[in-house]
């Protein structure tokens, strides 16, 4: 037996994963298994909130630290690596995705960048949003209605408060460079806060491909009972991703 066999194929490489608002690294539990299951290196930190303070964090504070993971993962492991996102952690995926040269971005219902709704979605914010301290078991079950009774006490338990000043800027409008690494961008079905359609549109400012999720909310890709099967969506993806990559670095 060679030692290739021996230690089995070598990693496809490194997902990065960012988070939504409210939530934490948590929310990757389901994927982080899917893609560990495939070979890939999986890290979900929780984005920290500046020292003053969650009511004066900014987005520009979670963008950093975003590029600070990912040069961490570049130069511990001296290779290009995927970033995932989900909702106001996808905004800050792709915010971030040209600055760290991604090998390839994987959006599930992200937060615009500016330009791509005439109107901002959803209503201004307060100064913190209180998702955490004010969390109920029936208000995280009406936002997570694809999701079984275990996913909703999971998050529910889990939840956070989220700077109202990260979200109003991100409603608002973040300018964002397009990547020119592969995209996928994967939008629930019943999403009520990002609708699909502008999802679709983001798809086609990034060039990317672009996934339909019937039955899906806005969290439920990551937590619902479709959560697995979402997620071996993705792997497959990247896995053809990773394989065109060394295809062309071979010629």
């Amino acid at each position: 037996m060679n030692s290739l066999s021996a230690q089995g194929p070598p990693s496809p490489g490194t997902a990065l994963c960012v988070h939504g608002a409210g939530a934490g690294g948590w929310e990757w539990s389901i994927w982080s298994r899917v893609l560990a299951a495939r070979g890939w290196q999986v890290r979900a930190p929780d984005l920290i909130p500046a020292a003053s303070g969650l009511a004066s964090t900014r987005f520009e504070d979670y963008r950093s630290q975003v590029i600070a993971w990912s040069r961490e993962l570049q130069g511990s492991t001296g290779c290009s690596h995927v970033l995932i996102g989900a909702s106001l952690g996808g905004l800050l995926a792709l915010s971030v995705a040209v600055e760290v040269k991604a090998a390839a971005l994987v959006l599930v219902n992200p937060m615009p960048p500016a330009g791509i709704v005439s109107r901002p979605l959803g209503e201004p914010h307060a100064a913190i949003r209180r998702w955490g301290a004010d969390r109920s078991i029936a208000g995280t079950r009406r936002a997570m209605p694809d999701a079984d009774d275990a996913a909703s006490l999971y998050a529910f338990r889990r939840w956070r408060d989220e700077s109202g000043l990260v979200l109003e800027t991100a409603r608002l409008g973040v300018a964002v460079d397009y990547p020119r690494c592969p995209v996928l961008v994967m939008a629930s079905e019943l999403d009520r806060d990002v609708p699909m359609v502008v999802s679709r549109e983001l798809a086609t400012r990034c060039s990317g491909d672009f996934r339909r999720l019937p039955g899906c909310s806005h969290v439920g890709p990551l937590l619902g009972i479709a959560a697995a099967g979402i997620a071996e969506q993705a792997a497959d993806w990247l896995g053809l991703q990773t394989t065109n990559r060394q295809a062309g670095n071979n010629d």
